[in-house]
């Protein structure tokens, strides 16, 4: 769907943004322009951004192998 029509961008370009590590609405302005023309977006968006960092909070994150080190 899209969110902001005066710069063409989706709820799925925010959500590949946030896994980009985007956790603001500022950085999203930065990054996406959301909000910066008519501002008729920015609530739409700003609950997209939070709706993704949401989803990514729930999802178990990788866990790494960590090897011991041999005692010299």
């Amino acid at each position: 769907m899209i969110v902001c029509v005066c710069h063409n961008v989706s709820d799925r370009k925010i959500r590949q943004a946030v896994s980009e590590g985007v956790t603001t609405m500022p950085q999203l302005r930065e990054q996406l322009q959301v909000g910066t023309c008519c501002g008729k977006c920015h609530s739409c968006a700003k609950t997209v951004l939070r709706e993704s960092l949401e989803e990514g909070a729930r999802e178990p994150q990788p866990a790494f192998f960590q090897p011991a080190f041999a005692a010299a």
